[in-house]
């Protein structure tokens, strides 16, 4: 019998993949919050696999409470920065990923959505509106910025990057630029140009970042970096929060050293900020649009990631190299 423990739960699609497989023995944390670290040590004692989610730890104290038998880890998230992958690899234990065509649609749709709402002001517009502000149309009220034929600059050409690209390219006749660590043809292919970090973030309008969370990349956007970006630029990370150094943007977005921010993820979530004063200032600063973690909340992409955490489970539990083994 092989042993699951599955660390919260998760569309239905992926769980039901599992449950058709004789042999399995599926225990699902079934509360809708995260589980309890001293609960999740508890819970894993014994397995075999676990599918784990982004808000789990799966550090060295996990492994240890799940003992020898620990083979796998499934991380239901297209990430894997909650696991510690060196640990794992001492132990021979194999880690794979989550991600997939839905859900790269999804993070680019929910990046177009914030770029726009950011421009035209839509979640301000809302507010003013809604609190009886709106006596009668008049010409200078609640001004904008126009997209259309504005540069957009993307940190990380991957699969998302190029997805948002193509939308922004294809259907608004944006300019792509880009930085990463190797060049992407697929980008390329519509005009997309290469440029160091920097000279990107001098030209961009708009800089929206998609790298991992790795010790290279965290506070990939600090004091220096925002210095460098166009007052009248906009951030948008739907990314990882520790990108993004928290403290040097609020005092960006104050200062008007940038234009405005859209952040889906935060540097010590579930906290908007590390510490209460600037939880306190994002909240209030009408250039930011906050999204608690949902840019994939959609129910295509939250199945699809069901199903591809699944495969991977079902994959290994056959001897076969997962198909999103993270190497």
């Amino acid at each position: 019998m092989t042993k699951i423990f599955v660390c919260r739960d998760i569309p239905d699609e992926g769980l039901k993949m599992l449950a058709k497989k004789k042999g399995l023995v599926i225990d699902v944390y079934k509360k809708d919050q995260a589980i309890p670290r001293k609960e999740l040590l508890k819970r894993v004692h014994g397995v075999d696999i676990i599918l784990s989610i982004l808000t789990d730890k799966i550090d060295k104290d996990v492994m240890n409470a799940a003992g020898p038998s620990l083979k796998m880890i499934a991380n239901y998230a297209v990430g894997f920065d909650n696991v510690d992958l060196v640990e794992a690899k001492k132990r021979g234990i194999i880690v794979s990923n989550a991600p997939s065509l839905e859900t790269t649609k999804a993070v680019a749709e929910h990046a177009v959505a914030m770029i726009f709402a950011l421009a035209h002001r839509l979640v301000e517009a809302d507010g003013f509106a809604r609190a009886g502000k709106y006596h009668g149309w008049g010409p200078q009220m609640l001004l904008g910025t126009d997209v259309m034929g504005k540069t957009l600059g993307l940190i990380g050409g991957g699969r998302i990057g190029t997805a948002l690209a193509r939308r922004m390219h294809d259907g608004f006749g944006v300019n792509i630029i880009y930085s990463d660590l190797k060049r992407n043809p697929d980008l390329e292919k519509f005009g997309a140009k290469y440029l160091s970090k920097n000279d990107l973030l001098k030209k961009s309008d708009i800089v929206s970042l998609h790298v991992p969370l790795l010790p290279s990349t965290r506070h990939l956007i600090s004091t220096k970096e925002l210095k460098m970006m166009k007052k009248s630029a906009f951030l948008i990370n739907t990314a990882r929060g520790p990108i993004v150094d928290e403290t040097a943007l609020v005092k960006a977005l104050k200062t008007g050293e940038i234009a405005g921010a859209g952040l889906d993820v935060f540097e010590c979530e579930p906290l908007i900020a590390c510490n209460p004063k600037q939880t306190k200032e994002l909240r209030s600063l009408k250039n930011v649009i906050l999204t608690p973690h949902t840019a994939s909340a959609t129910e295509g992409a939250r199945q699809a990631m069901s199903r591809a955490a699944a495969t991977n489970i079902l994959a290994f539990i056959a001897g076969k190299i997962p198909p999103n083994a993270v190497k």
